[in-house]
């Protein structure tokens, strides 16, 4: 009963594989013609500086709530802002104390860059690093790389825009993989989530053992009946 269950599991994922693969996700350019404008991160360091007062000029850690605390301003909003909206910010803040206060504000160290990678890869999670940004070969790599199950031809990724809603950007990794383009492996930018879906087989293979198992044994062994009307005139 086996043998027979494994050939029709088998032909039922021919059969779906044969309607085609899933759609790609929307098309849209590899990498963006600029990168977007720096935002602080909870961990940066910024250097506060006051043009005419420099005595008030002074470094400050973003807290884990998002916010600075400095001599003249409490709790001022930081995370997720560019380097001059927070010193516009500031100005407000420094106003009702200083008379037309002159501020800038520069990031000093940053946090470590945050990336996360999901899907079929070996070991999907977060990364970080310290040093220049990740390229997306180099965070596939630290993910352990794409699991048989993978599918390098839509891999995408997910990136917050100017409005901060989640972009979609195609890739070409399956061409950095094969050598054929190396401009493909594009720079991450903080919290790029990179995704690998699962190749048609791969989602055949669920669905199958999902839907049918339920409903008989199914073997995913070789020691199917490769010629049951020749076995079946065997004495």
């Amino acid at each position: 009963m086996a043998r027979h269950g494994s050939g029709f599991a088998l032909l039922i994922v021919a059969q779906v594989a044969a309607c085609g693969d899933p759609p790609a996700p929307p098309a849209a350019p590899v990498q963006p013609p600029a990168p977007a404008p720096y935002r602080v991160q909870i961990g940066d360091q910024l250097a506060i500086k006051l043009f005419l007062t420099p005595e008030l000029n002074e470094d400050v850690t973003v807290r884990p709530d998002g916010r600075i605390t400095t001599q003249i301003a409490e709790a001022v909003p930081a995370a997720g802002l560019t380097p001059e909206q927070v010193a516009a910010s500031l100005r407000t803040a420094y106003a009702m104390e200083l008379k037309a206060p002159r501020i800038t504000v520069e990031v000093k160290a940053a946090a470590p860059a945050r990336i996360y990678v999901a899907g079929e890869v070996a070991t999907p999670g977060e990364q970080t690093t310290d040093g220049p940004p990740l390229t997306l070969m180099q965070a596939v790599a630290r993910a352990g790389g794409l699991r048989v199950s993978g599918d390098a031809s839509r891999v995408m990724i997910v990136r917050r825009g100017a409005d901060n809603r989640p972009v979609i950007l195609g890739t070409h990794y399956a061409d950095v993989l094969a050598g054929r383009d190396a401009a493909a492996d594009v720079t991450l930018q903080p919290f790029d989530i990179v995704v690998v879906p699962r190749t048609n087989v791969a989602e055949v293979y669920v669905w199958v053992n999902q839907h049918l198992q339920q409903f008989m044994p199914v073997s995913w062994g070789f020691s199917y009946n490769v010629n049951p009307l020749l076995n079946a005139t065997k004495p």
